[in-house]
């Protein structure tokens, strides 16, 4: 029976022989603990010193340390009994073994047995002691052996349930049953199943030796989620495990599905630690057709702290081709995160001496660092570098990147921002670019470009109040940009020359400008800017005639030093907004179409400034004509500058726009719904062109058309633009000063057109919501690709292959029905079409559609494809198919260009847990390069 019920003279007959028993069963229960802690892969200090707090008589030990339901009532009766008639003991206490308070319950008894000399909790029993916790069907303490049982109990279907289960901080362990002996300090536990680091653990036996010792016999460890069912494993008869530090076996071989394969190792050690460690990379072994036999992404992982690592990878062919690469990646919390990557290639093609002997070299650094918006809100630091050779996306041969192979444009940018508040504020920048044509190799670079701001100020309004009018509307600002250019190409780049053409230049600009109300529904405003751009080099040219063996030529003579010339312009503008609703009855599905306009006009004068224009006297050679002829021709020293040269043409031009938005008012399909939903009709329907009052013929600008229209609301819109010429074409298809409709033609000519939409759409559109992945978080994006994979995925060979997007969606595969089951897929297009008619060409310039889609055609088998077709030149575009096969633990992918000059595929599997990522199977065929 339980404590609770135990009567005044059982107290007294049993109470004082059991002090002894009860103190001995909290040591036991304390090294028990203590025991489970070291089985749980939890270290301590041997040399610990664990011990409750010496009481002045067990009648308190009892109260405070195992919580009796003995009432205050019957202790105090028994007060005679069980006092100590001695105050202060001679004899040295010995050393206790509790430091903290052991709490402990059961669902149904807890019960102390006198003849057994053990205390039984049962049923949902829990014994708590610190940190540390246990739970099991049933916990035994037995003080004649000195040893705890925990197990498991039978339940009303005579099925095993409430197994013990161990708990400290993150630790969990699950065995069948625990037995330990607080003298020896050594434990039995049967069937147990924990986590290491990654690893889960499951094994007949543990044995625990002593502090910091575990053997165990039949192990299975493995990665996979399901333990008691993994759909691989390891298997070892012996191991001993140092918990945190280290697991050593004997011998061991994997089996797949319970079937065991010849995969094995006469011995295996696996390094268990929460820490980042050091330690060799393990490089992948291949062949290829023209560079042989190849080790590739072999190398060593540097932990350099908790801030920082370091990985140094290489590859090497057997026909000299080797890749050398330095990885990165940096954190400080609260302060900022980025990561740094450069690959150095040295590519050979077949061996040397013979004829199609090639070789090339190519690099990439690539850099990301970003600062957190919490660690300075006033200044910013920020990178995003993709810079190195042209061609390294084409002769890459150790990733395959469609997205940046496809894109044509590099960038990189670095920069820094500064704001100094106050009134007004002053911004700071400071930036390094760089751009570069993959297909040309022309390489831009700024380097550096400075820019700074005064925000925005208003000098005659109101301290307090509205500013109203056009005075108080006045404002003004001042912007300075400064910028060093360079353009140079692959072979020049990082070198002296390529600073032979750098271009300096600077500019400031105050713009002022001003905003009132006409009549109350005139917008209008008004504005000038004033700027001034300073350039230290100009061009000064002159003819020599005697030049070019006596044909004579133009020279060009550049002139160092400072140089200015100062601009100015006027423009003002006048709009409003009108709108116009057609209401029909409420019991219409269309209620009402409501059209909106934006009309507006504009004028703008720009002076001439021809104070900064030259000229010289041009002569041709009089011996290829009879008569001589000469021809004054106007010069600007600014030309080919940084800024260009002022414009030495006066114009003065009227602009005319009009913005039309058509909305439907539509009866909602939801009955409850109280409003009408809007659905848009038409968006931005935009007309505009413009009068050069200035101009002496060809006054008149083509009319621009350019809108969006709504198809799919949200999902698909088509957007289109077109120009419509009002002057006709002579004979050699030149514009002349002739409206087109007095040379026999239409009004308007049309000279160019386009229409282009993207849309995007899956078997989820038909469903529920689900949670979208974030497109932000892309390497092509970064690149300067596309967000979606519309051109195909991104593979690194040096990355585990692994290239899974994680839809969002999570289901359990187990509930999926087979025979209803429904086949997810997902489609993105992307089509264009251009058409030219400048010069009576009268052609489709450009068409062509886009797609990439991926099909589940069962439960973790997906397929997908990138492609596209060139409608005006029929064909397939770049294509590849893609393969995937999830197999929980493992990822099993297969990627094939079928055609095109990077015709190749690639086969892996592995498993997906970087603690055993090195357990895999890559097998491909590189694209034949064109070094």
């Amino acid at each position: 029976m339980g404590l609770q019920k135990l009567s005044h003279s059982f107290t007294k007959i049993v109470f004082k022989p059991l002090q002894t028993s009860v103190r001995h069963i909290l040591y036991s229960l304390s090294f028990t603990l203590l025991c489970i802690h070291y089985t749980s892969g939890q270290e301590t200090n041997s040399s610990t010193e664990v011990s409750i707090p010496a009481q002045e008589d067990s009648t308190q030990v009892i109260t405070q340390q195992l919580k009796d339901s003995i009432t205050n009532a019957s202790l105090r009766e028994n007060t005679e009994i069980l006092q100590d008639t001695v105050k202060k003991d001679s004899v040295k206490p010995e050393k206790q073994l509790l430091t903290d308070k052991v709490t402990y319950k059961s669902k149904d008894y807890m019960r102390l047995s006198s003849k057994e000399n053990k205390m039984y909790l049962y049923d949902e029993a829990e014994v708590v002691y610190g940190d540390m916790k246990l739970n099991a069907g049933l916990i035994i303490m037995d003080n004649n052996k000195n040893e705890v049982y925990a197990f498991g109990i039978k339940d009303s279907l005579g099925e095993y349930t409430q197994t013990p289960v161990f708990e400290q901080a993150q630790n969990v362990v699950e065995p069948d049953s625990i037995r330990f002996n607080f003298d020896t300090q050594k434990a039995l536990i049967y069937n147990s199943r924990t986590e290491q680091n990654g690893f889960k653990i499951k094994n007949e036996v543990s044995k625990r030796e002593n502090d910091s010792v575990i053997y165990m016999k039949n192990v299975k460890f493995t990665t996979s989620d399901n333990i008691d069912d993994p759909e691989y494993y390891f298997y070892a008869r012996r191991i001993k495990l140092v918990p945190e530090k280290k697991i050593v076996t004997g011998l061991v071989n994997m089996f797949i599905a319970d079937v065991p394969t010849p995969i094995g190792l006469p011995f295996g050690y696996f390094p268990l630690t929460d820490e980042r460690t050091s330690g060799f990379i393990i490089p992948n072994p291949g062949e290829e057709s023209r560079r042989g036999y190849f080790l590739q992404n072999g190398g060593y992982y540097f932990a350099i702290s908790d801030y920082a690592d370091l990985t140094l990878m290489g590859d090497y062919y057997t026909n000299g081709s080797y890749t050398f690469a330095i990885e990165s990646a940096y954190a400080l919390r609260y302060r900022y995160r980025g990561n740094l990557r450069f690959r150095y290639e040295n590519n050979l093609t077949s061996e040397r001496g013979f004829p199609d002997f090639s070789q090339a070299t190519t690099y990439n650094i690539q850099w990301t660092h970003s600062q957190d918006a919490k660690a300075n809100p006033n200044s910013r630091f920020s990178a995003s570098v993709n810079f190195g050779s042209s061609n390294f996306y084409r002769q890459s041969t150790n990733q395959l990147n469609t997205g940046n192979f496809l894109n044509n444009q590099i960038s990189s940018s670095i920069s820094y921002a500064k704001t100094f508040p106050g009134d007004p504020q002053v911004n700071v920048n400071a930036a390094a670019t760089h751009n570069s044509n993959t297909n040309t190799g022309v390489v831009n670079l700024s380097l550096p470009n400075v820019s700074a701001s005064v925000s925005r100020i208003f000098p005659f309004a109101p301290k307090e109040g509205i500013k109203k009018g056009i005075i108080h509307n006045i404002n003004t600002q001042y912007n300075f940009r400064g910028e060093n250019r360079i353009q140079t190409n692959d072979d020049d780049l990082l070198s002296a020359e390529m600073f032979d053409n750098a271009q300096i230049g600077m500019q400031h600009s105050i713009p002022v400008s001003t905003n009132f109300k006409i009549f109350k529904y005139l917008s209008a405003s008004a504005g000038t800017t004033f700027q001034e751009n300073w350039v230290f080099e100009t061009i000064e040219q002159r003819y020599d005639s005697d030049a070019n063996e006596g044909a004579g030529e133009v020279v060009r003579d550049t002139i160092s030093g400072f140089d200015a010339f100062r601009t100015y312009n006027f423009s003002t503008s006048l709009g409003t907004t009108i709108y116009g609703t057609f209401n029909f009855k409420k019991d219409k599905k269309i209620q009402a179409i409501r059209h909106t306009m934006r009309p507006s006009i504009s004028y703008s004068i720009n002076p001439k400034f021809d104070q900064y224009y030259d000229s010289y006297v041009r002569t041709d050679n009089p011996n290829t004509i009879d008569v001589d002829e000469t021809e004054v021709v106007e010069y600007s020293r600014f030309d080919g500058g940084y800024f260009g040269a002022p414009s030495n043409t006066f114009s003065s031009n009227i602009g005319f726009s009009l913005s039309n938005n058509l909305e439907a008012k539509v009866r909602s399909r939801d009955t409850t719904a109280t409003e009408p939903k809007k659905v848009n009709l038409l968006n931005n329907l935009t007309l505009s062109t413009a009068y050069n009052l200035a101009g002496d013929s060809l006054k008149l600008s083509p009319l621009s058309i350019r809108g969006n229209i709504p198809i799919v609301q949200n999902k698909l819109d088509i957007n289109f633009s077109m120009q419509l010429d009002p002057y006709a074409l002579d004979n050699n298809n030149r514009k002349i000063d002739v409206w087109n409709i007095d040379n026999g033609g239409s009004l308007f000519r049309l000279t160019n057109a386009s229409a282009n939409f993207g849309y995007s759409f899956s078997s989820k559109d038909f469903q529920r919501k689900t949670k979208e992945t974030d497109p932000l978080d892309n390497q092509t994006l970064r690149n300067g690709g596309r967000a979606d994979n519309l051109f195909g995925s991104t593979t690194d060979f040096s990355d585990n292959q692994g290239v899974y997007e994680d839809d969002g969606v999570d289901e359990d595969v187990s509930d999926v029905k087979f025979y209803s089951y429904k086949i997810p897929w997902s489609l993105r297009l992307a089509y264009t079409i251009n058409y030219s008619n400048s010069a009576r060409q009268n052609e489709i310039s450009s068409h062509s559609l886009m797609f990439s889609g991926d099909v589940e055609l069962a439960p973790r088998w997906t397929v997908g494809v990138s492609s596209g077709y060139d409608l005006k030149n029929p064909g397939f575009t770049f294509t590849n198919l893609r393969f995937q096969r999830d197999l929980e633990s493992w990822q099993m992918s297969f990627n094939w260009i079928p055609f095109s000059e990077r015709t190749s595929w690639n086969f892996f599997i592995g498993i997906k847990s970087s603690v055993l990522s090195d357990i895999k199977y890559d097998k491909r065929r590189e694209a034949d390069r064109n070094l």
